[in-house]
């Protein structure tokens, strides 16, 4: 497994220093920067999982490195500083930092806090990317890399074409698709006499996630027109 990478941010050598030698111990690639100026250059050339930033520093200060920061990255933040004000505190979260430690610090405390936070980036991280993946309308949940269908938590075996259909009207909710539309997107042909072949496959969707095939809960019929799902 691939080191995560920490970027130290203070003009204090001695800091750097210290905390280098605990979350190297501990496993972590350390970057290090003197200021905010030489952090954001840091940023533009390497791949960095977290960010442990001073706010008192010359050149450019933690406060104002940190909202250029959040501009372009989501990384963890924690802020350091010798000031311990809650109004400080508050100033630190609000530009973006996602913790705020005072100094002097114990530095068990603050490995314990960067372990913290790259466990909930992380953990939000896939959580978004399950996200993306999936589509969800009411207890119906399509998953666009499985290709797994479930109803209520139950799976729900779809044919390659039957999936097809079912994530072009859920990914377009509210729209109403032809039945022409639907072969066309499908079958990725010109449609001609095709009529049947999409109602059968649309009767065979509802038979396997609808509770009532003839009240459909998910693919509702607009007469005359063609299919959809609710909004």
């Amino acid at each position: 497994m691939a080191k995560e990478t920490i970027l130290l941010v203070d003009d204090e050598k001695e800091i750097l220093d210290l905390l280098e030698i605990y979350l190297k111990n501990d496993g972590f690639h350390i970057l290090k920067a003197a200021n905010g100026i030489e952090a954001l250059d840091v940023l533009q050339n390497h791949e960095v999982d977290l960010i442990i930033l001073d706010v008192m520093m010359p050149r450019m200060d933690g406060i104002e490195a940190c909202l250029k920061i959040r501009e372009r990255k989501n990384m963890p933040i924690i802020m350091l500083s010798a000031k311990s004000q809650d109004i400080d505190k508050i100033l630190g979260l609000s530009t973006g930092a996602d913790d705020y430690v005072t100094k002097p610090f114990n530095p068990l405390e603050l490995l314990a806090r960067v372990k913290s936070q790259l466990r909930r980036y992380h953990r939000l991280n896939v959580q978004d990317a399950r996200k993306e993946n999936e589509i969800e309308v009411d207890d119906l949940t399509i998953n666009t890399d499985t290709h797994e269908v479930r109803i209520e938590g139950r799976e729900v075996k779809l044919t390659p074409r039957e999936f097809a259909i079912l994530e072009l009207l859920a990914r377009n909710r509210g729209i109403v698709f032809s039945i022409e539309r639907i072969y066309e997107s499908v079958w990725k042909e010109a449609f001609f006499d095709s009529e049947n072949t999409v109602m059968v496959h649309i009767r065979k969707i509802r038979e396997k996630i609808e509770a009532n095939p003839r009240q459909p809960r998910y693919i509702k019929t607009v007469w005359g027109v063609g299919y959809k799902i609710e909004t």
